[in-house]
C-alpha cells in the first residue's frame, strides 16, 4: 500500500517537473521569436533566449518589462 503511493507520488512529481521544463522551453522560444520579430539584433535575441532559459521566471519577467523599448 505504501509502496503504491510512493510510486504514484514520484510519477506525479516527474510529470510536474516535465511540464515545467516544457513551459520553460516554450516561453524561451517565444521570447526569442518575439525579440527577432520586433527587429532586435541577433545578439540581443540570443541574450533573451539564454536569459529566459537559465533564469526562467526572472528572465521572462524582465523581458516582458523591457521588450517595448
Amino acid at each position: 500500500m505504501i509502496l503504491d503511493f510512493s510510486i504514484f507520488a514520484v510519477i506525479i512529481f516527474l510529470l510536474f517537473g516535465l511540464g515545467l521544463l516544457i513551459l520553460n522551453i516554450v516561453t524561451s522560444i517565444w521570447s526569442y521569436r518575439d525579440a527577432k520579430r520586433k527587429g532586435k539584433s541577433n545578439e540581443y535575441a540570443m541574450i533573451v533566449l539564454f536569459g529566459t532559459l537559465f533564469l526562467p521566471v526572472m528572465g521572462f519577467i524582465v523581458y516582458l518589462i523591457i521588450r517595448n523599448d
